[in-house]
């Protein structure tokens, strides 16, 4: 049955990821097709998930590859607040063949394969886990936005002839979105890495290299909130900023999988 749900989430995605390509170049019905291809592939993918959580004995996702299948999962979904509105489709053409490229790397890891056992329990997974994911989704969407920005204000500084042809939000709603959706992470972020600490210490466990990348992801990004709040940055600063930041996001989800939750 996974299987069954696994294809038709990939094709949708990857669809809008071909959609909202067509639409940069040329606006139009690409844009509108993309967007229920983001919507009908969420369905798909939220009916996968569902099917994984009810056929296993435990936290499903406790595996690196089934984390990855469910760190997609999050990123469309907060993409989905708000991104398949028209002025933010070209935000799709950075999330969707991201996903896309995830969710594969998700299933040849075997991410929707049966869960195995492991020796953490249930509620640690699901704090642990479940608050570094959701986490890491909102700084991708931020990391997105702020790529936009910078895209945007290129672009306007250019006044290229089809400027007006391509609707896209003001630098400063960008600008505000992207702290907003840093504001709510950086609390999930230091929520789980907590509960990760307190284990750790708990059973006299040893720090591993990605627990060093997770705290120096965390303080890159608390840095990032600092720096806007306190120090008063805006605009291009901070969204290079926010790209540096998402770096390393894709460290710790990629580079140093390994066998943390083995």
């Amino acid at each position: 049955m996974a299987e069954l749900l696994f294809w038709p989430a990939l094709l949708l995605y990857g669809e809008a990821a071909v959609g909202y390509l067509g639409d940069a170049r040329r606006p139009g019905s690409a844009g509108r097709f993309a967007t229920w291809g983001v919507r009908l592939g969420w369905l798909a993918q939220t009916a996968l998930l569902a099917v994984q959580a009810a056929r296993d004995d435990g936290f499903p996702w406790g595996t690196w590859a089934s984390s990855l299948e469910l760190f997609v999962w999050l990123v469309v979904s907060a993409y989905l607040i708000w991104g398949c509105r028209r002025p933010y489709r070209l935000l799709g053409l950075a999330v969707m063949p991201l996903a896309v490229a995830l969710l594969v790397a998700a299933r040849a890891g075997g991410g929707t394969g049966i869960g195995s056992a492991n020796h953490y329990s249930n509620l640690f997974l699901v704090l642990h886990v479940g608050f570094v994911l959701a986490a890491f989704a909102g700084l991708t969407l931020a990391a997105a936005l702020s790529g936009l920005y910078v895209w945007q204000e290129r672009r306007l500084k250019t006044r290229p002839a089809t400027i007006l042809r391509r609707p896209v939000p003001a630098l400063a709603t960008l600008d505000g979105l992207a702290l907003r959706t840093v504001a709510w992470s950086v609390p999930l972020l230091t929520l789980g890495i907590a509960v990760g600490l307190g284990r750790l210490v708990a059973r006299g466990d040893r720090f591993d290299a990605l627990i060093a990348a997770t705290v120096a992801t965390w303080v890159v990004w608390c840095a990032y909130l600092g720096l806007r709040l306190v120090a008063g940055w805006a605009g291009r600063r901070a969204a290079y900023l926010a790209l540096v930041g998402f770096v390393f996001v894709v460290v710790v989800r990629l580079a140093l999988p390994g066998s943390h939750f083995a």
